[in-house]
């Protein structure tokens, strides 16, 4: 049975009600069908895609052409989930200007439906600009991999009361400026619920803890294709990887062999046929 569109009130009313909002990653048509079809909330295109799909070191160097490229692949594959692009280091920093235009271009170009961007208080003005052109945002706070080695690398934020009470208020301004949404990754479990309680958006966390509005996480990491590291807040679902490895050695072996292609994988030609050949 098909789905309806998943809309910002449906995800809003979730929060309201106390059900839990799911959120997967996907980078491509193939994943992003299979996200769809089992039913998950909101599909986020992360930027995340830089690491697990274009081997870059960190998020940094993926371009606005390669986000749009795989958000327009991911909204061919699915129809229902709600679709968030995540706008990629300095897409939005130079200017309100370059924020709309960057925003409007995942929306128009990218069928995506809104569009997530990294930062706090400092970002809230952007935030505000963007919605006020019509363009619904998600807001990410937290770890920040954008901006993480302005953070000193990976690591837990909000740790102490100093730095708790800017993630505390950033939430707020972000709310404030019109987020519909937003994501925490990596702050104590104690401080997401806290933000969560004090919210009328919902939060959806990544290594935050089980009291937030909803969950997201990497599909790669769910599913075992990223093998560099993984984070303590992953649960490894399936391990995909060595299976993969395997068909491939296998059918490796069976070509250098001559075992494949067999009779049921190759095509005939009538006897009449190749006789006048």
């Amino acid at each position: 049975m098909d789905r309806k569109k998943v809309t910002i009130a449906e995800l809003q009313q979730k929060k309201a009600s106390g059900q839990k909002i799911t959120m997967m990653t996907a980078y491509d048509y193939p994943t992003g069908r299979l996200v769809d079809e089992a039913g998950i909330d909101t599909i986020l295109v992360g930027d995340s895609l830089a690491m697990v799909v274009l081997g870059y070191d960190s998020t940094v160097p993926v371009t606005m052409e390669e986000m749009l490229h795989h958000c327009r692949a991911v909204s061919r594959g699915a129809k229902s989930s709600f679709i968030i692009g995540d706008m990629p280091f300095m897409s939005y920093h130079v200017s309100v200007e370059q924020a709309i235009e960057n925003a409007g271009r995942f929306i128009k170009e990218a069928g995506c439906d809104s569009v997530k961007l990294e930062g706090g208080t400092e970002v809230a003005h952007i935030v505000r600009a963007v919605v006020r052109a019509g363009i619904p945002v998600c807001a990410h706070i937290g770890l920040t991999p954008q901006t993480a080695t302005m953070l000193s690398g990976f690591r837990v934020q909000g740790k102490d009361a100093e730095s708790a009470k800017a993630l505390i208020q950033s939430a707020k301004d972000l709310e404030d400026a019109g987020a519909f949404m937003i994501v925490m990754e990596c702050i104590p479990d104690f401080l997401a619920a806290k933000i969560t309680g004090e919210l009328k958006i919902p939060t959806v966390g990544i290594g935050a803890g089980k009291e937030c509005d909803g969950q997201v996480l990497v599909y790669h990491d769910l599913v075992g294709l990223f093998e560099r590291f993984t984070p303590k807040f992953v649960k490894q679902y399936i391990n995909l990887s060595p299976m993969i490895k395997e068909a491939l050695v296998r059918y490796k072996e069976e070509v250098e062999k001559g075992a494949f292609p067999g009779p049921e994988h190759s095509f005939s030609m009538k006897q009449d046929e190749a006789a006048k050949l």
